[in-house]
């Protein structure tokens, strides 16, 4: 059996196809498409009718291509970008009429839970309690947890790219000051979140997302080509060094350093930020970064509880009760 999965995020629309045989998700065939929807669209803004055509051509291509491989319609959602715009369900209608694929957005609290889960399933029960930071375009997710599932989660509006809009916009690089107000915000809206995972004392912490991977890279990590199975490790005071770096060249300069693509340039001074933030004030001092996030959680739900939990995902979508902003905090028990 093959299964697809269609990630539409800030910067990219991304297809896995896998294999689901054993309960395992083995990857047969990856794809992406450029979109940069953060370089068009403000946050918490509407998105214009020519990201929205290419957002159609994208999940039309990957529609087609996962059929190519074997694979029946993807499950298909998009994160902030797309969540957080004002005009989002007339976007998702567009891309259903002419699709027929259903694109649904997902609450950054379902976000963090099935980025968790492909945290834990890639890291294993040995990895203990576990505690889990990925920031994308729009926003961040932590999430804590001991089981298959976290016990608590958090979606806070500290996206890379919406913090890049905020505090950076027209200056590159930043003057100090605009780097300042950019990490007290950031402290601020992590102080409760931090404070919870202080007091949870993870065993183990691992970052994930793209942003985590190049920041990685430009701390020393091995490079991609190495595989996924090698061990990447970035530590906190490295990060602190590479936020100095970062903060003292404009983008295009930036784009020169080991793992900086030229895409994630322009917001990767905002995500070293946070990433260095959140790490500082929940006291972890080295994280791991994990291959596997929101995509293979996605696939490992459907395959360990079958296809109810997305028919639910679709009827909140149909309902519009997904949150156009993420919510600040909220605990979350458990559940299978």
């Amino acid at each position: 059996m093959r299964i697809s999965v269609v990630d539409v995020g800030s910067n990219t629309v991304r297809l896995v196809v896998a294999d689901a045989e054993g309960g395992v998700p083995l990857p047969v065939h990856t794809a992406k498409w450029r979109l940069r929807l953060a370089e068009q669209v403000r946050p918490g803004g509407p998105i214009p009718e020519e990201a929205v055509e290419r957002l159609v051509e994208a999940v039309e291509g990957a529609s087609r291509t996962a059929a190519r491989w074997g694979a029946a319609g993807p499950l298909a959602f998009a994160t902030a970008v797309v969540r957080s715009a004002p005009n989002r369900q007339e976007v998702l209608r567009t891309v259903r009429t002419r699709t027929g694929i259903g694109l649904y957005t997902l609450p950054g609290e379902v976000e963090a839970e099935l980025t968790f889960l492909g945290a834990r399933r890639w890291m294993g029960w040995r990895a203990g309690p576990l505690a889990l930071f990925d920031i994308g375009g729009g926003s961040l997710e932590v999430a804590f947890g001991r089981g298959r599932l976290p016990d608590y989660v958090a979606s806070l509006p500290l996206g890379a790219g919406r913090l890049t809009h905020e505090f950076f916009e027209g200056q590159d690089p930043p003057p100090p000051e605009a780097v300042r107000a950019l990490r007290r915000k950031v402290r601020h809206q992590l102080r409760d979140v931090a404070s919870r995972i202080r007091w949870e004392g993870p065993r183990t912490a691992v970052a994930t997302s793209r942003t985590f991977e190049q920041l990685g890279r430009l701390c020393g990590t091995p490079p991609g080509r190495r595989g996924p199975f090698v061990e990447r490790r970035m530590h906190r005071a490295d990060l602190r060094e590479a936020i100095e770096c970062l903060a003292a060249l404009p983008a295009a300069r930036r784009a020169e350093l080991p793992g900086i693509s030229a895409p994630r340039a322009a917001q990767s001074l905002a995500g070293a930020v946070v990433g260095h933030t959140a790490m500082k004030l929940t006291g972890v001092r080295t994280v791991t970064i994990c291959p596997w996030a929101i995509r293979e959680g996605v696939l490992l739900r459907h395959i360990e509880d079958g296809a109810s939990w997305w028919a639910e995902i679709a009827r909140r979508n149909e309902e519009d009760t997904v949150p156009a902003e993420p919510v600040p905090l909220r605990i979350a028990a458990a559940t299978t």
